[in-house]
């Protein structure tokens, strides 16, 4: 078999290991996946009371790494899929900077803050966070999702989850999940 110049000079590069930066940057090695954590709670374990609403009702300090390459901002809902109602809003965060990588325990309830980053209105009608406030009953599971979004969003305070999902459609680089319970 006889190669073509251009196909010779692939398989060097791919052999050598040569390939040009922005072909090498197109993934973030599997050590380096896109993460979401809190040190307020294990993954899948239960929430405590101080970032519920029989608590202090405060956000939970979270945490990420590893955002895929081209991240702008960052996006953040948080919902309960095991509401008696449906699926239930309570936080919609979006504009976070790439140069964040956390946000602190009782995060400013605040339409926007100094660094650009906006809230939404949650399903209790409230900007922000609000917390884990199911009837008694089995547990519920409580999910914050955090996106990579490849640029700024255009979407005003107060806007709900469902005008944040129309707004990140198309943009969304990854996502990084992190689930907690609560039961009362």
């Amino acid at each position: 078999m006889r190669l073509t110049k251009p196909a010779a000079w692939l398989i060097i590069v791919v052999i050598c290991g040569l390939a040009p930066q922005h072909m090498a940057a197109q993934h973030n090695s599997p050590q380096e996946t896109f993460q979401l954590s809190s040190p307020a709670f294990a993954s899948g374990a239960a929430i405590p009371k101080q970032y519920t609403c029989e608590g202090a009702d405060q956000s939970p300090e979270l945490l990420w790494a590893h955002p895929p390459v081209g991240t702008v901002t960052f996006a953040l809902v948080a919902n309960d899929p095991d509401a008696p109602a449906g699926d239930w809003v309570h936080w919609v965060a979006w504009n976070i900077p790439s140069a964040t990588h956390e946000m602190a325990v009782n995060f400013p309830r605040q339409p926007e803050l100094p660094n650009g980053t906006r809230q939404g209105r949650n399903d209790f009608g409230k900007i922000g966070y609000n917390g884990p406030c199911p009837p008694p009953g089995k547990p519920h599971r409580y999910f914050f999702r955090l996106y990579a979004v490849d640029t700024k969003l255009d979407l005003p305070s107060g806007a709900t989850r469902t005008e944040l999902g129309r707004a990140l459609q198309g943009h969304i680089l990854g996502q990084a999940e992190y689930m907690g319970t609560f039961r009362r």
